[in-house]
């Protein structure tokens, strides 16, 4: 999880989804989160299956939200990690009885509230948590208040759960993020709107490399 690319298909631009997770792939990225919002099913369910043969293995590929597309791209022989999801989604105790208890999967938490409810889940329910928004950021506009990176730590300290660190993150927060308890990273823009993804990818695997 240290790496965690998440996508949005408007910052990726011209090149694609798809040319931005293979350029982040080789340039080192742990995790990548396929997140679709306005894609039809079809649509994402085939975006699954063909990121799935772009990654090969090589990261953790995650599906945001969508448990019947992450199943149906597994039942069609694609390799999908698990999914990933939101406070609003499908209950994770539902979600981890669907996918299975080999499958990854994270969840969204931002308030010590969700920290209690998901510490009274059966062990093996989660994975591991997506802690934000750090800063403001608009590839979700609809985000909750920004915790700032002390208020990530405060909550990534009451918790046994990795917690991985999103929105508004850039390879400068790398040191700071890491030192308050982050098990890893995950980035929008820095990445999907960046000239060179590869690149990018890279700087922040040696930023992450050398805080830790």
């Amino acid at each position: 999880m240290s790496t965690y690319l998440v996508t949005d298909a408007a910052a990726c631009g011209d090149r694609g989804v798809l040319a931005v997770v293979a350029a982040a792939v080789r340039g080192g990225a742990t995790a990548v989160q396929l997140r679709e919002k306005t894609a039809s099913a079809r649509d994402f369910y085939e975006l699954a299956v063909r990121a799935a043969e772009v990654v090969d293995g090589r990261a953790l590929l995650l599906i945001d939200d969508r448990v019947d597309v992450c199943l149906a791209a597994r039942a069609a022989g694609a390799r999908i990690d698990g999914v990933h999801v939101g406070q609003s989604d499908l209950p994770v105790e539902q979600v981890r009885a669907l996918v299975g208890p080999d499958a990854v999967v994270g969840l969204t938490a931002n308030t010590r509230d969700h920290l209690r409810e998901i510490a009274a889940l059966p062990s093996g329910t989660v994975d591991y948590l997506g802690v934000g928004v750090i800063r403001p950021t608009a590839t979700k506009p609809d985000h909750p208040e920004p915790l700032g990176i002390d208020g990530f730590g405060a909550l990534a300290r009451v918790t046994a759960l990795p917690c991985v660190a999103i929105g508004g993150i850039t390879v400068a927060d790398t040191d700071a993020l890491a030192t308050v308890g982050a098990a890893g990273l995950a980035v929008v823009s820095a990445v999907c709107s960046a000239p060179d993804p590869e690149a990018a990818t890279r700087d922040l695997v040696s930023a992450w490399e050398a805080a830790r």
